[in-house]
């Protein structure tokens, strides 16, 4: 936590100094924690057995410790610690005590499911616990002035410590004997023995004594009530029931001055309970005079039993007063004290109720009158939730009481006015009752606004909630007391089982959601466990009921009572476990801002509370005497109040909804940002953007990373507060707001210091574009507001994280990029620290596959990572410069190891197999972060030989741990290990078989010496029926052990591999003159190999699955197409020395082959890459001459054209359907396209093997009515491949092209002419002219890129003036150009309008390129570059000129033309200028050797100023001349173009 607090906070700093210290101590800091796991981690292996005696040690020391701070008592030395005070110490005790209690529940399930690793675990978490409990309880001793009290709470002490050492030792004798009765009852006593003496240590704290003493005089009181007869008092009725209510009031103020008092001392608790105790006494003794004076036997009956609901929620009150005085800073305990003192206020108003003979109206009255009472504390300084309700629940809360309450006052006055009495009391309970929604709904409202001040801390979720448990405790304790009362009914019994399975299961549920929350494994597994005994025990329990239902007897009753035992003792233990702690939630702290957010709220309900108790006061003596003028215009003045009061809460509520102010605060800053970016931008495009000096571009670098990982890091949570979380709105916005200030900052800077200006502008536009989509991110998120129920908004919010996130990904893939391409890897050894930390923390998210599935991947990337550090190191020999690109590399493959490693450990069969694998990773993890620094200091030191032998040292290192993680997922699985070794293997051998068909189709598949096929014949056949054994074994093996499995898939591979070869000898062996035949006898065995592939790849997902899976029918599937393709291959093996029959068996093995390809095709398996709709198109074209061939050949029936169309038909139907899925897969292509494009793919596969099916038939019967047949087949499939055509191009859209189009080939050939020249243009800007004299071993990289581009730009033209003659086509057929004639020769340039153009293009172009060439090798001037460029500028300019003249302006074709016309332009342009700068430039580095002596120096001024006259004639001359050829040229212009050309 410290390490990410640290790095989330340096993008914060403005201080560099100070930032950069901070982020290399944090960086330290993760290095330091990484070692201390691993350290850790191996102690631990090594220490595992002596945790139980080190732990019994250290509980005897500690008991020696506390008898040594009595001693030190009764001398009077015992002096307390600094900083410890009496309540302190007393809530340290109160806490640590629920610690020792969680740690013995584990201890004890650990030691009965008998492991010693586990339970050493359990026993030092045990001692950690009671050396917390020791020192609290000597703080305690230590600051209480009392010796008789300070020595009961060390004895105390002592004797826990005593009892827990017992119980470690019973322990460490229980795991000597797993599964021994006598010992786990033992176990059981001690453990008792232990929680006693816990609670004798609590009852001795200050305060809680005083408690005790209230609990016991409610106990003593409450004993009146067991008697069996009250006689009367001889008072009066009237007497009694005013004595009955005045103590109902004095105890009602009691119970409330307890609620307050729990937070204060313990000297104000003390007081209170006593107060209680008194009043409690006093209430018992009136309300037993009640009983005695009541007329009936039942009405007697009812008065006790309300008495002794009384007494029960008395003692519950005192109860949760108790526990929160010893852990104020427990969540949900205020909560249950303030519902325990409701229940008191309840149960005293039920009493009221029945035995009271007022008017009536009056009790009603008087009742509302203590709820109100009851509520009222609520809104003093609410500091936790009070409820499950959100923000907007609240306000729809106080919107529906207010109705209530609206229609309550008005029946109160209206009732009150006719003496409509009771009614009156009906409104007055509705009222009270709304009055309380009010104050709950507006409590905690107030309480949401206060956590979502920025400032305020927001109260964190624990792993579960205490209270659940204990209230589920707690109901199934009185649902199992209802079970074996012999008073109770069948439908009784029905119903208490009803409810103990309601919250067994509840129990069970929370129970897992925990142990897959936390990252303890000792926990997680105490976890499932206790859920696992709470199960069986509730299932023992149903069982008895169920029997005890069907014949309800005593013996069926005592299995009943039997039964409930176990599942107690199961749910006290959990629940004593969940009470630890370690579980529990953080409370909220609200800062003074968020206090006084919350005051409007709260002043408007206090007033609220205030006007309704006087307003039902005044009505209460109303009702008696409606004849009071005085009274009604009080009652106004009160109802008006409570109107107001609550319209303001409303307002208040509205206003003040949390977040919406940050949110626009955080508007405002997000705008000032983007002002920022515009003003730079503006700088940047003009050139005066200045460089920042006072800080390194890798500082800038990490600053901007940093800031972007953060951003990333709260687009999720944002979106989910907007959604339904509105108390966290406020602070994940300003938490994201604060790090785009600092990003801005450092964009501008690393802007400023980048040279080139397009890379200037992306890193602003970039910058930029984040920034935009964060406002339209905030403006959606403020309008959500957090409201669940702002369903239109929640569409809108959706797509501007979309957007968000593709915008962080932009940004941070070209920070990484830029990062790598400058060799700095802080970033990168970051980030492959954050997925070792990620994937130690417990995941948020259930795996959604099995192991196997986690396993394959984990192999893939590992074996990618291999390659990967293998490239490196040829790299650091060869290419420093690629070092950085390849680290990056690495550093994302390890991001998804890592990732995969976290699931993968989850869905192992062990504990022990998955912490080994994210062991491995992490050892991975630490070489690869040596490996990618070592590769930065490479690369910016290249010839550095110690740093290269260290990097080759790293990645030896590095494939070491790749070597150790592929062996920790063989551990877990080795059959599935091995069937991923096999499919690669396999995988292998099709892409050798492959190359192979190249070979043979070339004819260079010769056969060695003088072999025959006869030679290999029987060998093929013997390996064929061998993998047919090693399929059945491969099947057999998903069902049987790892072991076995493995052994399979090794034997299949060694088989398939022999098999492959000795087909390939054969094949040669048929001679190069056959090449047909020979493809065909190796598409046989590429056939069974990929088959086999399929095989394995089924194997692996059934292995260790049910029969019944679908997995398993895929196996058998496989099985069954792996032995047709091996019968196939026999048969061909057979066939092919038969020259009647080769042709027909090629024939079948083809059709067999297009059925199965077909299957593969009509899955809805998505293909493992896309392609784009042109390369379809291109190879349909393959399915036209096929079935041209193949009708051909069902004319001829000659074997050849038969083996011929075969091979042709299985390569070109494969191509289809691999393109077309690939197309219609594309992410651009929408749903209804994908489909036809699937279907017309199939319905072209399915005519195609029509067509050879028909053809099949007439080799074996040829006839003439069959082969008239052909053509209705060929049409079928013609159809189809117009209509799959069709379906390309409406993927394509309106954006389609046909590729063979001239125009296309143009555009596309001089854009990338463009480029060509754009990449010559950055050369030459970097390159310096050759000083002169010349050096002859001066040696430049450039010429081959001015190759590359001559080349391009030869291709650029050659493609311009097809596409020129297409356009001139075009023209002539529209008729606006008339054809030419041969012997057209005046008409001078433009004879061939768009043509002679385009052929200017060409043979300026071609100039540029030679001019450049010799202006690189230092034999023409720059002054030439120069010309070459501006005349490619001018003749392109013509070509545009010439499109405008003639052509259609709306034309698609001239408009594409025009385009790529244009980049040409642009691109010589560019070329001009870095050419000039590179001759002005040379102009400074000219070096001039001025001579020493006089008349040397004379002579050399002379010299100079003879050839500067020389050259200005020159230049005259040379200016004559260009205007005398411009003249001439200009005769031959057709009139509309010479306009054109004056206009511009």
């Amino acid at each position: 936590l410290m390490v990410t607090a640290s790095k989330a906070t340096v993008p914060t700093i403005s201080d560099q100094a100070s930032a950069m210290q901070l982020s290399q101590c944090a960086k330290n800091l993760a290095n330091a924690l990484a070692e201390l796991r691993t350290a850790s981690q191996k102690a631990q292996e090594a220490c595992g057995p002596l945790e139980i005696d080190n732990a019994l040690s250290m509980v005897r020391d500690l008991e020696k410790d506390i008898q040594e701070a009595k001693a030190s008592a009764e001398e009077g030395k015992l002096k307390p610690l600094p900083g410890e005070t009496l309540e302190k110490c007393s809530q340290d005790l109160g806490t640590s005590t629920k610690a020792v209690s969680s740690a013995m529940a584990q201890l004890l399930s650990e030691a009965t499911q008998g492991n010693e690793n586990y339970t050493g675990m359990a026993a030092r978490d045990v001692a950690q616990a009671l050396k917390s409990l020791a020192s609290a309880a000597r703080g305690v001793a230590a600051t209480t002035d009392e010796l008789p009290a300070r020595n009961a709470m060390l004895d105390r002490a002592g004797d826990v410590m005593d009892k827990s050492a017992n119980l470690i030792e019973e322990t460490k004798r229980a795991i000597a004997k797993p599964g021994d009765a006598e010992s786990q009852q033992r176990l059981a006593q001690v453990a008792k023995a232990v929680s006693q003496a816990l609670n004798r240590c609590v009852n001795c704290l200050p305060g809680q004594r005083d408690v005790d003493n209230a609990i016991r005089t409610v106990g003593e009181a409450s004993k009146t009530l067991l008697a069996d007869s009250f006689p009367s008092s001889g008072r009066s009725f009237q007497d009694v029931q005013a004595q009955l209510n005045k103590v109902a009031a004095g105890l009602n103020q009691s119970a409330n001055e307890v609620v307050q008092a729990s937070r204060g001392t313990t000297q104000d608790l003390a007081r209170a309970t006593s107060k209680f105790g008194q009043d409690f006494s006093s209430f018992v003794e009136a309300g037993v005079d009640m009983a005695g004076t009541s007329q009936s036997k039942e009405d007697q009956t009812q008065v006790v039993s309300n008495l002794k609901t009384i007494s029960m929620s008395s003692s519950k009150l005192l109860l949760a007063a108790k526990a929160l005085s010893t852990d104020p800073s427990s969540p949900n305990l205020k909560n249950q004290l303030a519902a325990a003192a409701r229940a008191v206020t309840d149960s005293i108003n039920q009493l009221i109720t029945m035995c009271t003979q007022q008017a009536p109206g009056q009790k009603e009255c008087d009742n509302a009158l203590r709820e109100l009472e009851s509520v009222r504390g609520m809104l003093e300084n609410p500091t936790e939730a009070l409820n499950e309700l959100s923000y907007f629940d609240c306000i729809d809360s106080v919107m529906e009481n207010s109705k209530v309450l609206g229609e309550s006052m008005a029946g109160i006055s209206h009732n009150a006015k006719n003496s409509n009495l009771p009614e009156f009391g009906d409104s007055v309970s509705a009222g009270s009752k709304a009055l309380c929604g009010l104050t709950e709904a507006a409590t905690q409202a107030a309480y949401l606004v206060g956590v979502s001040d920025p400032n305020s801390s927001a109260g964190q979720k624990g792993l579960v909630d205490p209270a659940q448990f204990a209230r589920a405790n707690q109901s199934i304790q009185m649902a199992c007391q209802n079970l074996v009362d012999p008073a109770c009914t069948q439908s009784q019994v029905l119903s208490a089982a009803t409810i103990v399975a309601k919250h067994t299961s509840a129990l069970c549920n929370a129970c897992r959601l925990a142990s897959s929350k936390t990252p303890n494994p000792v926990a997680k597994r105490q976890f499932v466990q206790s859920a696992k005994e709470v199960a069986n025990t509730t299932a023992n329990l149903v069982k008895s009921i169920k029997a005890l239902d069907g014949a309800f007897n005593q013996e069926n009753r005592e299995k009943c009572k039997a039964a409930t035992g176990p599942l107690i003792e199961a749910v006290d233990n959990l629940t004593a476990f969940a009470s630890n702690p370690e579980f529990a939630s953080i409370p909220a702290q609200i800062s003074p801002e968020g206090h006084a957010a919350m005051e409007p709220i709260l002043a408007a309900a206090k007033t609220m509370l205030e006007s309704s108790t006087g307003l039902i006061q005044t009505a209460r003596s109303l009702a008696v005497n409606p004849k009071d003028p005085p009274k009604w215009s009080v009652l106004a003045g009160h109802s008006r109040t409570v109107s107001d009061s609550i319209k303001k809460l409303i307002t208040n509520m509205r206003e003040k909804a949390p977040g919406q102010r940050e949110c626009d605060n955080a508007i405002e800053v997000l705008n000032g940002c983007i002002r920022e970016v515009d003003q730079a931008s503006l700088a940047a495009i003009s050139q005066q953007l200045t460089p920042r000096d006072d800080i390194s571009m890798e500082t800038l670098h990490g600053q901007m990373a940093a800031s972007v990982h953060e951003i990333s890091n709260l687009i999720d949570p944002v979106a989910v507060a907007a959604r339904s979380e509105a108390s966290q709105l406020g602070h994940k916005v300003s938490q994201m707001v604060s790090y785009f200030e600092p990003l801005i900052m450092a964009a501008i800077g690393t802007a400023s210091k980048i040279l080139s200006s397009q890379q200037q502008m992306a890193v602003l536009d970039q910058t930029k574009t984040l920034t935009e989509s964060a406002l339209q991110m905030l403006y959606t998120a403020k309008e959500a507001g957090g409201n669940p129920k702002a369903a239109h908004m929640q569409e809108a919010l959706e797509e501007s994280v979309q957007m968000m996130k593709e915008a962080v990904d932009d940004l941070g893939a070209t920070l990484a990029e830029a990062a790598s391409a400058a060799g700095a890897v802080g970033g990168m050894v970051d980030s492959i620290s954050h997925a070792i930390n990620k994937m130690e923390d417990s995941p948020g998210l259930e795996p959604e596959g099995t192991f196997v599935d986690y396993q394959t991947t984990m192999v893939k990337t590992a074996k990618a990572i291999a390659v990967t550090v293998q490239e490196m190191v040829t790299k650091s020999n060869t290419n420093p410069d690629d070092l950085g690109g390849l680290a990056n590399q690495l550093t994302n493959e390890f991001g998804d190891l890592a990732n995969e490693a976290k699931y993968a450990a989850m869905t192992a069969e062990s504990d022990e197999i998955g912490s080994n694998i994210k062991k491995q990773v992490g050892e991975l993890g630490f070489t690869c972060t040596g490996l990618v620094t070592k590769a930065g200091a490479l690369q910016c030191s290249p010839n550095d030989s110690f740093t290269k032998k260290e990097l080759i040292e790293s990645a030896r290192k590095v494939s070491e741990k790749v070597s150790h993680v592929l062996a920790s997922l063989q551990a877990g699985n080795r059959g599935t290990q091995a069937c991923i070794t096999a499919s690669s293997a396999v995988s292998g051998i099709i892409a050798d078989l492959d190359t192979t068909i190249m070979f043979a189709t070339a004819g260079t598949l010769n056969r060695e010496n003088a072999e025959t096929f006869a030679d290999h014949r029987e060998c093929i056949l013997k390996t064929a029926k061998a993998l047919v054994e090693d399929t059945k074994l491969l099947v057999s093996g998903a069902g049987a052990s790892q072991e076995k499995l493995a052994q399979a898939a090794q034997s299949s591979v060694s088989t398939i591999t022999k098999l492959a070869d000795v087909v390939k000898l054969g094949a040669a062996s048929l001679g190069s003159e056959d090449p047909e035949t020979q493809v065909v006898l190796i598409n046989a065995v590429k056939d069974v190999a990929k088959a086999l592939g399929n095989l394995i790849s089924a194997t692996k997902a059934a292995a260790g699955k049910p029969h019944d899976d679908p997995s398993m029918l895929q196996l058998k599937n496989s099985a069954k197409m792996m032995v047709t393709n091996v019968t196939s291959l026999l048969k061909t093996v057979k066939a092919v020395e038969d020259e009647a029959t080769k042709g027909t068996r090629a024939l079948e093995a083809t059709i067999e082959h297009i059925k199965q390809e077909l299957a593969v095709f009509s899955s809805s398996d998505p293909p493992p890459k896309t392609t784009t709709p042109e390369e379809f198109i291109r190879m349909t074209k393959g399915i036209t001459m096929a079935t041209a061939k193949a009708v051909a050949a069902g004319n001829s029936c000659r074997q050849e054209d038969i083996i011929a169309t075969a091979n042709l038909s299985r390569r070109a139907i494969a191509d289809m359907l691999h393109s077309c899925k690939q197309a219609a897969y594309h992410p651009e292509v929408n749903k209804e396209v994908q489909m036809r494009a699937l279907r017309f793919g199939k319905e072209c596969a399915s005519g195609y093997l029509g067509l050879l099916e028909h053809v099949l038939v007439i080799i074996q019967k040829p006839s003439h009515d069959l082969k008239q047949q052909l053509a209705s087949y060929s049409k079928r499939v013609a159809g189809s491949v117009t209509e799959l055509i069709q379906a390309a191009e409406a993927m394509k859209g309106t954006e389609w092209v046909d590729p063979e189009d001239p125009t296309v080939i143009a555009e596309n050939e001089l854009l990338g002419a463009a480029a060509a020249i754009e990449a010559a243009a950055k050369k030459l800007e970097q390159l310096r002219p050759r000083s002169k004299p010349k050096e002859a071993d001066e040696s430049l990289n450039f010429e081959e890129q001015i190759l590359e581009a001559a080349k391009s730009i030869a291709a650029a033209t050659s493609a311009l003036v097809k596409a020129a003659s297409a356009a001139q086509r075009e023209l002539v057929a529209q008729g606006k150009v008339g054809a030419i004639p041969a012997n057209a020769v005046d008409d001078g340039q433009w004879s061939q309008g768009l043509i002679s153009a385009a052929r200017m293009v060409a043979a300026a172009t071609n100039n540029l390129c030679e001019a450049a060439n010799s202006a690189v090798q230092g034999h023409a001037s720059e002054e030439k570059l120069i010309s070459s460029a501006k005349q490619v500028a001018a003749s392109t300019a013509q070509l545009l000129v010439a499109c405008k003249v003639k052509a259609d302006q709306d034309s698609q074709t001239m408009k594409r033309l025009q385009a790529a016309g244009n980049a040409v332009k642009r691109a010589s342009d560019n070329l001009v200028k870095a050419a000039q700068k590179a001759a002005f430039d040379a102009q400074d580095d000219q070096a001039v050797v001025v001579k020493s002596k006089m008349v040397g120096g004379i002579a050399q001024i002379i010299a100079a100023q003879e050839e500067m006259l020389r050259k200005e004639r020159e230049l005259d001359e040379a200016r004559k001349k260009l205007a005398m050829i411009r003249q001439q040229q200009y005769k031959f212009l057709p009139s509309e173009l010479r306009e054109d050309g004056q206009e511009q």
